[in-house]
């Protein structure tokens, strides 16, 4: 058995940002990761970072400033870019609408691993990847222990900490311990959310997952994939929820549930997303490099591949595996069919100069290496937090959103619940800069284990707006602090939300060696995240790049 301080189950931001802020503070951390690379879904899942419009200002830890300085700086020291692209204090390689960031997966990779460099030659983090979680061990209301697998040999080992962090793309600790958890979608009477399901509950009500691809245009080549086995099944395919079949650049705005047309490429200075597919999760601008790099490349993370046929969650294993496989057909079928008949401008039909770009997905054949997961078990917690703390509709004459006294984080991004694996539709809220209160870490009856993903107390309704990059990171970052400060203090974290004096000495230790922001000034947080206005004013409000 290996014993460690702490033991962190789950490379993505969330687990790397719990073992650094552990490690940091002295501890040992033993980490784990299902893949090849860590990062979860920045990198493994392949999608840009979502984020808010004041990400590059003071309202991110110290820590995530580094990673996205870190990229930046990756790109300057080893890309040829254009001079101008090099002195854009703000670089953006992709120049992506999704994100004032968006970068190639393996660059994030890297930068991660730089990150951690110190601490697994220091010996406070042991690195164990392709590695999953077959057991965990319980005594009362303790986690003891857990037991992971190696993918690449078979072989199991236990490991033992006084804390563990379930940082898993879909609760899997919560499964394995008996950790009393949620799945699915609550109903109005159990949540009193607006929005929440107007009958009884569904835990098999649950977001569509994505199986992203990276793709690159090279006009006047042919890189027509074979025919996907199941093509013919999804071009004619047809859900309620969607106006005819998937394999089309028609969608539905999911504010308003209108029906519009799309174009794939579009005047790489248009920033109507409405219309244009290509440039908004583009990760590659080929005008930012002066050589080598001489085409574009861009993320497939669009309604078209969402897959909402089956759940991943309450399943069992050959319904999942038949789900995952079912993304990925309907991914390449996409892929296929833009090649072959999707519309292009000049009248004719098919892209076969698109090209599936693996050098941007670590894989061999372009597609991600692993699904885009966007819902998770959520612990039962002490705080569970709803659309009525922080829903725009919901808060109106409450002057903003809930705040609470027991903050960790803060976030902000709407409300935003792909179509479900029960056939309801998008619902797409506006919502207030948010705050992350430590009870929403804390499960009701287990003492020692801490979520770090998407797995915290949200409802389904609030997890389209907790289940996003930077937010993930201050989830682990929280955690993976407070594991160090009950270790160094004896304390148990339920002692340090509920003792005022523990709880303030907590919060200096975020704010004050990790830089963590614990809320939004007034004037960002009482204004709806939709307010143009304001996010042009703060498009337009100088930052510091830290790192």
């Amino acid at each position: 058995m290996t014993q460690t301080d702490l033991v962190v189950i789950g490379g993505g931001l969330g687990g790397v940002a719990a073992a650094l802020a552990a490690a940091t503070l002295g501890r040992t951390v033993v980490l784990t990761e299902e893949f090849d690379w860590l990062g979860g879904q920045l990198t493994t899942q392949a999608v840009p970072p979502d984020e808010n419009a004041w990400i590059e200002g003071p309202y991110s830890s110290a820590s995530y400033q580094r990673l996205r300085g870190g990229i930046r700086d990756f790109y300057r020291r080893n890309y040829p870019l254009t001079e101008a692209a090099r002195a854009e204090t703000t670089l953006n390689p992709g120049r992506g609408l999704v994100s004032g960031l968006c970068h190639e997966p393996p660059v994030a990779v890297a930068v991660l691993s730089e990150m951690l460099a110190p601490f697994l030659s220091a010996g406070r983090i042991t690195l164990l990847m392709r590695h999953v979680p077959v057991a965990v061990h319980t005594n009362g209301d303790r986690v003891e222990a857990v037991t992971v697998r190696s993918l690449e040999t078979g072989d199991e080992r236990t490991l033992s900490a006084p804390y563990v962090v379930d940082a898993t793309e879909l609760g899997d600790l919560l499964e394995f311990g008996g950790v009393e958890h949620v799945v699915g979608a609550e109903s109005q009477d159990e949540t009193g959310e607006p929005h929440a399901l107007p009958g009884p509950a569904n835990p098999l009500d649950q977001q569509a997952i994505t199986w992203c691809c990276a793709l690159e245009h090279r006009p006047g080549e042919d890189h027509t994939i074979d025919k996907p086995d199941s093509y013919d099944f999804w071009l004619n395919q047809e859900s309620g929820v969607w106006p005819g079949s998937q394999l089309t650049l028609t969608d539905v705005d999911p504010g308003t549930l209108v029906t519009r047309e799309l174009q794939l490429f579009g005047d790489a200075a248009d920033d109507r997303i409405a219309r244009t597919r290509w440039n908004y999760r583009r990760i590659r601008s080929a005008d930012q490099f002066t050589e080598v790099l001489t085409t574009d490349v861009t993320l497939m993370n669009w309604p078209q591949n969402d897959y909402w046929l089956a759940p991943l969650i309450g399943v069992d294993e050959a319904t999942r595996d038949r789900a995952l496989a079912e993304s990925r057909e309907l991914t390449r079928s996409l892929v296929y069919w833009l090649q072959t008949a999707g519309p292009r401008s000049d009248g004719g039909t098919g892209y076969p100069g698109l090209r599936l770009c693996p050098e941007a997905t670590g894989t061999t054949d372009g597609l991600a290496k692993a699904a885009y997961i966007r819902e998770s078990r959520r612990i039962l917690a002490e705080v569970t937090v709803t659309e009525n703390h922080l829903g725009v509709t919901a808060r109106e004459g409450l002057g903003g959103p809930q705040q609470f006294a027991d903050s960790v984080g803060i976030g902000a991004y709407r409300i935003d619940l792909h179509p479900s694996t029960t056939g309801r539709t998008y619902v797409d809220l506006d919502s207030h800069p948010f705050q992350i209160p430590l009870g929403a870490l804390l499960p009701r009856r287990v003492q020692n284990l801490l979520p770090a993903n998407k797995n915290i107390g949200s409802t389904h309704v609030t997890n389209g707006c907790y289940r996003l990059h930077p937010v993930e990171w201050a989830i682990g970052e929280a955690v993976g602090a407070l594991a160090a400060f009950c270790l160094e203090g004896g304390h148990r974290p339920t002692q340090v939300r509920n003792e005022p004096g523990l709880l303030s000495d907590y919060q200096r230790l975020l704010s004050g060696t990790f830089g963590v922001p614990l809320e939004w000034p007034r004037e960002i947080r009482e204004r709806p995240l939709a307010d143009a206005a304001y996010r042009r004013e703060a498009a337009s409000t100088p930052i510091t790049v830290q790192g």
